[in-house]
């Protein structure tokens, strides 16, 4: 077996997921439901507008799914980027106002989430945690291109570093259990993300969770074993996974990251379709038969 010496991450996430009983369970979509809630997401924003609209249906979503069982709820900051913000008018300052409010408002559930049940005499005993979602570049672009990993001219790793940095820092100042990487389409922006940690001094539990579009490489054609192995060789990731991935992969996808990782491993795939960017929406996938709508994400050792 591969892998680096453990780090203060990877002993971090264990401890919790062994205080689970050997598994976390993540919350579901945060935009499904919060459409559900009547909020409408057609903005370049997708549910980080609702932070601006909304707050109040993020907060009822993230209570649903502690209600529903999740140990873990991801913050609505997936698109939510300070020159996101700025494009919509934004100060610099109010911008990064509006990442800490994503963190502030989970923080929030999950204070009412155990008060409710010390009242009714119920009290939670399983790990409640609060992760802060960075999505890539191409979540910014709002074009699909987080599903493509072709990002054109902007795609060197300084540039991607440049854009992350002052993101990754506001979100982790808010004091969030968990920093999530989401959606990573390729490996440069991997790289990008674990040298982000190292040069910020990032000293909260990360995970790097990767998208796959046959069950052996990530969308941009990038080794899925070489993108866990970054993520196996720093020590400021304690968790390595996929998600908004075809269920049928992830069987295999997981084999494969545990051929160059002792981490744990976390899996939340899609319902087996794919997504148009240029109609902005998901289309049914002819060789996804009965496609599994998976909510729920877990997090789990072996």
């Amino acid at each position: 077996m591969v892998g680096t010496a453990e780090g203060g991450a990877e002993r971090a996430v264990r401890r919790w997921v062994d205080a689970a009983g050997g598994r976390l369970v993540l919350d579901g979509g945060l935009a499904t439901e919060l459409e559900a809630n009547g909020a409408d997401l057609n903005d370049p924003l997708w549910s980080a507008k609702c932070l601006l609209s909304s707050p109040h249906l993020i907060r009822k979503v993230h209570m649903d799914y502690l209600e529903a069982g999740a140990n873990i709820i991801i913050t609505a900051s997936y698109q939510a980027t300070i020159q996101g913000f700025e494009s919509k008018g934004f100060s610099k300052e109010q911008s990064e106002n509006l990442l800490t409010k994503s963190v502030q408002i989970a923080l929030e559930a999950r204070e009412m989430f155990l008060k409710e049940h010390l009242e009714k005499s119920t009290p939670i005993q399983h790990p409640i945690l609060v992760a802060a979602a960075l999505g890539s570049y191409g979540a910014y672009l709002a074009d699909g291109s987080e599903y493509s990993g072709d990002y054109g001219e902007a795609g060197t790793k300084e540039f991607l570093k440049d854009f992350h940095r002052r993101r990754l820092q506001v979100l982790a100042e808010a004091g969030p259990d968990l920093i999530a990487f989401e959606t990573i389409p390729n490996k440069l922006e991997a790289q990008a993300y674990v040298e982000l940690l190292e040069e910020c001094n990032i000293n909260i539990p990360s995970w790097l969770s990767f998208n796959s579009k046959d069950g052996v490489h990530v969308v941009s054609g990038d080794s899925l074993i070489e993108c866990a192995t970054i993520a196996d060789k720093c020590a400021k990731v304690g968790a390595v996974g996929i998600n908004c991935t075809p269920p049928r992969f992830i069987h295999g996808l997981i084999l494969s990251i545990r051929k160059v990782t002792d981490k744990p491993i976390l899996i939340y795939p899609n319902s087996g379709e794919r997504y148009d960017g240029e109609k902005k929406e998901w289309v049914f996938h002819v060789l996804c038969r009965n496609p599994l709508v998976c909510q729920m994400v877990i997090l789990f050792r072996t």
